[in-house]
């Protein structure tokens, strides 16, 4: 993966055509870039990014952000007590704590 301003680009091979094909994973419109070498998918995903930014200010469009900071997560209420009981007894409002604990599992 190679990041550009906060967007992620995710990179397959295409081994038929020989390129790698990108994608920009963490925006909801599509932007995609494709090249024969890393120099060349990272100058193409810059550009796709740039062209992309472009089109919406032209537009009067707020491009999409990579991440808000915010996401839904459904939960059995069974599920949604225990978190919020385990929160409490850790002495964190139950958004810190989940917070926390989502950061420590995705960084180890």
């Amino acid at each position: 993966m190679i990041e550009y301003k906060g967007y992620i680009g995710q990179i397959e091979l295409d081994d038929e055509s020989s390129l790698f094909h990108g994608e920009v994973i963490n925006a909801r419109d599509v932007i995609t870039f494709q090249g024969c070498s890393v120099k060349e998918l990272r100058q193409a995903m810059k550009d796709s990014i740039e062209v992309y930014l472009k089109f919406c200010a032209k537009r009067g469009k707020e491009p999409d952000k990579p991440f808000s900071g915010k996401f839904l997560v459904r939960l059995t209420p069974d599920a949604h007590r225990k978190i919020y009981v385990a929160a409490r007894q850790s002495g964190e409002s139950l958004n810190k704590w989940v917070s926390r604990i989502l950061v420590e599992t995705a960084t180890h």
